[in-house]
């Protein structure tokens, strides 16, 4: 299937999303949709398949000006939408969840269950994925549930699949099966546009990559024609300098010490320090879990055993507020879910975290408050109408940004960074290792847990790798590399 898009304009309450934006996709192909974050991908997209109208421009399939009503239109033509917010039903199966509206029945009207499991069965070998039809979805992986999403798809003869930010919660091993599923795909005649913002994945698994800035149509290249660097300046319009920022930085004295934490299985006798000045990377597989060690020193997780130290002083930390009054802070996996407020402003998601600084006896301080929301927007360059800007408003980029000034002003002496680049494009991740650098130099113990290898290497002075909830072992800056890092990540010893 061919799709042409020119000269695409859509505003919305006066605000020009996308002016004079174009895409153009061949049959048979990976094609890479990038740009900054509210640069108008997902906005074109959503033009294609009928989610939005369009205000002005051409939309042509296989040749023939169409204007889709809605995304059940485009389904019927072959054109699927993946959005990065999986729309699957968690407590119904996997075979309900493929058959949802689009049931087969038998003679007398009822659901032919047999017909159905073996319709999904055929299509699940078919991707190479071995998934029982009856099984939960809720039991499924991030990465299982995806395919069903890619399958859901196929049921309908998909020509087109749209992926948005398919690998944004997948491990790598299932991120490796997604790619084989996709280039599948391809060679099967179907094509694929992949909005991602991991140069890595761009370069490995697509053919050509069309850039939008600003809303704008800025440029198409193939693949073998281009590099990063390439594709970072037309992205954000000059080059970006070093991808990790240098960091100058004397590392103190140890700030926090955990000694033997425990959790049930999930975790068990983890162990480590972090000093002042310090960034420690915390690195493993999908589930090993990371993200429960660090909820746990947050105090956001219940039977846990083992000792934290704040300056060599046992803290005694039940719950996030006594972490807090510790000085930890935690910039949770989940922005939109555990992070931010996204239906109050600026103002209220900065302020709700510094209300003992802001407030007397009760009483908010207005003029401190206003005087540290402004400084916030300005030193960490939000992107706004100013204060009262609605957070489910803010690019992802931008949302990132309020949330780490929410917990900047908190003066915090610990630092926990859960997965704090996803979803944010590549000039938003220099300006956030910029900040964490920042922080590193007045003194923060920083602990960043992260799936991007990359970030891990790039800005970690010690490395903490968990296999299976347990830590597997640290590799100093000298010797990290993907090698040792994969290795204590899958069980292996140095």
């Amino acid at each position: 299937m061919q799709i042409e898009m020119h000269g695409i304009n859509k505003s919305f309450g006066g605000n020009a999303v996308l002016k004079d934006a174009g895409f153009v996709l061949a049959d048979g192909e990976i094609h890479a949709l990038m740009g900054e974050n509210g640069a108008g991908k997902s906005t074109l997209m959503k033009i294609l398949t009928g989610v939005y109208t369009r205000d002005a421009g051409i939309v042509k399939v296989d040749g023939n000006e169409v204007v889709y009503k809605n995304p059940q239109e485009a389904e019927a033509a072959g054109i699927v939408f993946i959005h990065q917010e999986l729309n699957v039903v968690f407590d119904m199966t996997v075979e309900e969840n493929m058959f949802l509206g689009k049931e087969i029945h038998n003679a007398f009207g009822f659901c032919d269950q047999k017909a159905m499991r073996a319709k999904t069965k055929e299509i699940l070998d078919g991707l190479g994925v071995d998934i029982n039809p009856q099984t939960v979805m809720s039991d499924l992986s991030v990465g299982q549930q995806q395919m069903i999403e890619i399958a859901k798809a196929l049921m309908v003869d998909a020509r087109v699949i749209i992926m948005d930010e398919p690998t944004a919660a997948l491990s790598q091993k299932e991120t490796a099966v997604l790619f084989e599923v996709a280039r599948n795909l391809r060679e099967k005649g179907v094509s694929i546009v992949y909005i991602s913002h991991r140069m890595e994945e761009i370069f490995e698994l697509c053919d050509r990559i069309t850039v939008l800035r600003d809303g704008q149509y800025i440029g198409t290249k193939m693949i073998k024609d281009t590099d990063m660097n390439d594709i970072v300046k037309m992205m954000i319009g000059r080059e970006i300098g070093e991808r990790f920022p240098e960091r100058d930085v004397t590392i103190g004295d140890t700030v926090i010490e955990v000694k033997n934490l425990s959790c049930g299985k999930t975790f068990r006798d983890v162990s480590f320090k972090v000093r002042a000045g310090e960034v420690l990377g915390v690195s493993g597989l999908m589930g090993a879990g990371r993200t429960e060690i660090m909820t746990a020193i947050f105090g956001n997780m219940p039977n846990v055993t083992g000792e934290v130290f704040i300056e060599g002083k046992k803290a005694d930390i039940r719950s996030p507020w006594d972490a807090m009054n510790y000085g930890i802070g935690m910039i949770t996996e989940d922005r939109k879910i555990e992070g931010l407020m996204l239906d109050k402003s600026i103002r209220e998601n900065i302020t709700i975290a510094n209300l003992k600084r802001l407030s007397k006896n009760g009483v908010m301080n207005k003029k401190a408050e206003a005087d540290l929301v402004a400084e916030g927007i300005r030193e960490l360059h939000i992107k706004c109408t100013g204060s009262e800007h609605e957070a489910s408003n803010l690019s992802g980029g931008n949302q990132q940004k309020v949330v780490f000034a929410k917990w900047i002003f908190t003066e915090p002496k610990v630092l926990i960074l859960d997965e704090p680049t996803r979803g944010v494009d590549i000039g938003a991740k220099k300006e956030i290792y910029s900040i964490i650098n920042e922080l590193a130099a007045k003194g923060v113990a920083i602990i960043m847990v992260s799936s991007e290898l990359p970030e891990i290497l790039g800005m970690s002075d010690n490395i903490m790798v968990v296999h299976e909830g347990k830590v597997s072992g640290f590799i100093g800056k000298a010797d990290a590399n993907q090698m040792n890092v994969m290795t204590l990540a899958t069980g292996g010893t140095l």
